[in-house]
């Protein structure tokens, strides 16, 4: 009875050492996690680790130091005690707070723009849907984004805000944080490739459990963009681009590894500054740009312009060049919402096909002969 006694203890103890072997190895590869597929966006990653996600932002601002790791959870779940993170957001998230236009195009792709509770600076949202909810007293009036009204805020108490910021410190944020409300840094901004920033709709995905979803959305987009790009690249002529405008005797024009840059390129035309790298915008003065693009067959993106007229109100120098003279300027600036907001600074980043199709339309216009710009028109 005792050998019998002693066989059946032994039996327990080895089983339940294969229980706990079996529990630690499930864990060990729980831990390891399946890392979402990125391929052009360069400021964010996914981690799925099943029962949470891990989004690390390292890309928040230009030429930013500091990495945010954010753990994504639903209710109840129990992290690793030795995950280290700097915010946790409950997911799925039912009320959320964006800060910049380029936000809503995903929420409304994902259907979720319903959960969207506030917003600083209402009047410069163009989309319809999310027009009607502001309008309904649905999406809050938030003031400014450098200054949030943070009473509003709280009182509104969302389970995430997604903010963006040119460099660190943001004492608003701070604040809202203290609140124990999470904020997210966005840094879809920063991204040069145009397909790159249409690709954090995956960002946005995740605290839907959505990812599959916003997967096929971009695959989509990617789709559409590569195709009209494989077309633009088939064309016999490249014409020369100029872009941008004065402001106080100083010529501004983006970068040549830039995203607007991009556009061109993708769209085969050359971009008079395309040799240049950087961020932000080039300075130049007047006559350094006449001396350059004075003969450039288009002009794209003038500032604020609309009309021939208006610029040259602002400036008698503007004739001087052979894309005015041949009314060959072409701007976003006149495709406006309903309260005054620039479709362009909210749909092109998330829409880089539609900015494409419509520079081939400009630059080769018989290559897509049924197609009508969508950012993109003549000046009157």
């Amino acid at each position: 009875m005792k050998n019998i006694l002693f066989i059946l203890s032994l039996l327990i103890i080895v089983s339940c050492k294969e229980q706990e072997q079996g529990k630690k190895e499930t864990k060990k590869i729980a831990s390891q996690g399946k890392e979402v597929a990125i391929d052009y966006a360069n400021g964010f990653s996914i981690t799925n680790y099943g029962d949470y996600k891990i989004i690390k932002v390292n890309s928040p601002w230009p030429k930013a130091e500091e990495e945010f790791t954010y753990v994504l959870a639903e209710k109840g779940v129990e992290l690793p005690a030795d995950l280290s993170f700097n915010q946790r957001v409950t997911i799925p998230v039912e009320k959320m707070v964006v800060t910049s236009t380029t936000h809503i195009p995903s929420l409304e792709s994902l259907g979720v723009q319903n959960t969207l509770v506030g917003f600083p600076n209402t009047k410069y949202v163009s989309s319809k849907k999310t027009r009607a909810l502001i309008d309904e007293g649905k999406v809050k009036e938030l003031g400014k984004n450098e200054a949030i009204n943070t009473e509003v805020l709280l009182d509104i108490q969302p389970d995430v805000v997604i903010g963006f910021a040119m460099e660190s410190g943001n004492k608003t944020f701070n604040i809202i944080q203290k609140n124990e409300i999470p904020v997210i840094y966005n840094g879809d901004w920063v991204e040069a490739d145009p397909l790159g920033k249409a690709e954090w709709i995956k960002f946005f995905g995740a605290f839907y459990n959505k990812e599959d979803l916003a997967s096929s959305i971009f695959k989509e987009i990617e789709t559409s963009y590569n195709e009209a790009k494989k077309i633009a690249a088939n064309t016999k002529q490249q014409p020369s681009v100029l872009c941008g405008s004065m402001y106080k005797d100083v010529w501004y024009l983006p970068y040549g590894d830039s995203w607007q840059a991009k556009f061109i390129k993708d769209a085969h035309a050359k971009y008079i500054y395309s040799d240049t790298k950087g961020s932000g915008s080039i300075s130049m003065a007047f006559e350094s740009v006449l001396e350059n693009a004075q003969n450039a067959d288009f002009w794209i993106a003038p500032g604020s312009f609309t009309a021939y007229e208006t610029m040259t109100n602002a400036s008698e120098h503007y004739d001087k060049f052979k894309a005015f003279q041949k009314k060959e300027i072409y701007s976003y600036a006149g495709v406006l919402g309903e309260t005054g907001g620039a479709l362009y600074y909210e749909l092109a980043p998330n829409r880089p096909d539609l900015v494409l199709k419509d520079l081939i339309k400009i630059f080769h216009p018989d290559v897509l002969p049924n197609y009508e710009t969508t950012f993109f028109k003549p000046l009157d």
